[in-house]
């Protein structure tokens, strides 16, 4: 990770850490960078989600890029996946989706995607950061302004968010007729697209989280959060429901039973369906090392084995390229189809789920969890709180026979702690002694 740019792009709090002065800056790199990388106008396509500083950002990468003579492409509120979908589908130089994804409306962030609807290449991350470091005068010296007919344009793009709705509804192989289907929006960018998608199937659906006010985005509802859509659920009978986050490229369920339905279950499910289709490549996905181990076990009895990378769907995407896999994803949600997409998508995994729940039946059979228990300390020095960590956990996992996961989060100033075993006394315990040693170093 840089200064700027952690695991899923440059976040924090908006006005402090990540400021109206930051996009403008990014916006001239990327216009400078792309235009002349490709020996002309650059391309650029922004998005955003329903936090009150979007707009100052939004605003701020689109001077920007105009300033260094790109035209923008302004696909006002959408999900970080459309962004992905339209700009390799339009044939953008890059992709620029403005959000802090889970985190709270106070924080806000800028996230990076090529033209290939991925996340942008690490030694173009590098160059910004280095930019970034450059007073006024040296970084003018560098990426020089845009005159006359040179300069860039916006252009109101909400058609490119349109075809992106049309994809997902296109993706469905029956009608959802009869389903009842709740939807848990987290007042983000999926406000509005999910439930078009889904009445449009011709489900009948309950929405929450669909009442952005530009400060509740993820507030008591989303994916990281799932009481209401629970209650929403078991309170109105529903077959199934779903929930997002902030720019929707999570997605976590909650079944007709009020059963959640992490990453870990969903990657389950998807994999047996993908198989019975015959569209699971060599009979593996990827996951990560946060995934259950009873995730890898009961998929190892159907038939289907698993590649294990690092956290971050940055890493899921990398290896899936690398093996040929069709499916991978993450426990807390981004899961990743590659025949359709080559970034997690929450409302294509939903999509996905409710064809497994329309033609499987028996959506968790033969799947069994062990226990685990996950625990998220704040930090103010995360290489701090790290030191010695590894130690204390390798003693743990021999004395309380249980895997241990600590690991610094890439995009808030936490320390994330897993433990996972047969005994969910002994993972407690374990998370317990470690969140201490953690907390008694701030």
């Amino acid at each position: 990770m840089g200064r700027y740019f952690g695991t899923d792009g440059f976040r924090g709090e908006a006005g402090v850490t990540i400021t109206a002065e930051h996009a403008f800056k990014v916006g001239r790199i990327l216009g400078f960078y792309y235009g002349a990388r490709a020996g002309g106008k650059c391309r650029a396509l922004i998005g955003k989600d329903t936090r009150r500083s979007s707009y100052m950002l939004e605003y701020a990468l689109a001077a920007g890029l105009t300033a260094s003579g790109a035209d923008a492409y302004i696909l006002h509120v959408t999900t970080t996946p459309s962004v992905s979908y339209v700009a390799r589908c339009d044939g953008f130089d890059c992709g620029i989706m403005i959000s802090a994804s889970h985190n709270a409306f106070y924080d806000n962030g800028i996230k990076l995607l090529n033209g290939a609807g991925e996340k942008t290449e690490d030694a173009v991350i590098a160059e910004i950061e280095r930019l970034l470091e450059l007073d006024g005068d040296k970084f003018n010296a560098e990426i020089p302004f845009a005159s006359g007919t040179e300069i860039g344009r916006t252009v109101d793009y909400v058609a490119g968010r349109n075809r992106y709705v049309g994809h997902l509804i296109s993706l469905a192989t029956c009608s959802y007729k009869g389903l009842r289907i709740g939807i848990d929006a987290a007042n983000g960018s999926a406000w509005q697209i999910a439930r078009s998608v889904f009445d449009a199937l011709g489900a009948r659906t309950y929405v929450i989280g669909d009442r952005p006010d530009g400060t509740n985005v993820n507030r008591g509802v989303g994916s990281t959060d799932v009481g209401a859509l629970k209650e929403l659920v078991i309170k109105n009978g529903l077959d199934i429901g779903f929930a997002f986050d902030g720019d929707a490229d999570r997605c976590i369920a909650v079944d007709g039973g009020g059963r959640v339905l992490t990453g870990d279950e969903i990657l389950y499910i998807c994999a047996r369906y993908l198989k019975s289709r015959g569209e699971l490549a060599g009979d593996k996905i990827v996951c990560t090392v946060m995934s259950n181990g009873g995730l890898i076990k009961s998929l190892k009895t159907a038939g289907i084995n698993c590649e294990i990378c690092g956290v971050g769907d940055k890493y899921v995407c990398e290896t899936m390229q690398r093996t040929g896999a069709a499916l991978g994803g993450e426990r807390s949600g981004h899961i990743v189809f590659s025949k359709y997409e080559t970034t997690g998508d929450g409302i294509l995994t939903a999509v996905m789920l409710m064809e497994a729940y329309a033609k499987l039946g028996g959506l968790l059979k033969g799947y069994k969890a062990f226990a685990q228990v996950c625990e998220s300390v704040p930090v103010i020095d995360r290489e701090r709180a790290m030191s010695g960590l590894a130690e204390v956990a390798a003693e743990l996992e021999k004395e309380l026979s249980v895997r241990i996961v600590v690991r610094p989060s890439g995009t808030e100033r936490v320390i994330r702690v897993m433990a996972e075993g047969e005994s969910d006394e002994n993972c407690s315990l374990a998370c317990k002694i470690l969140v201490t040693k953690i907390a008694n170093k701030n």
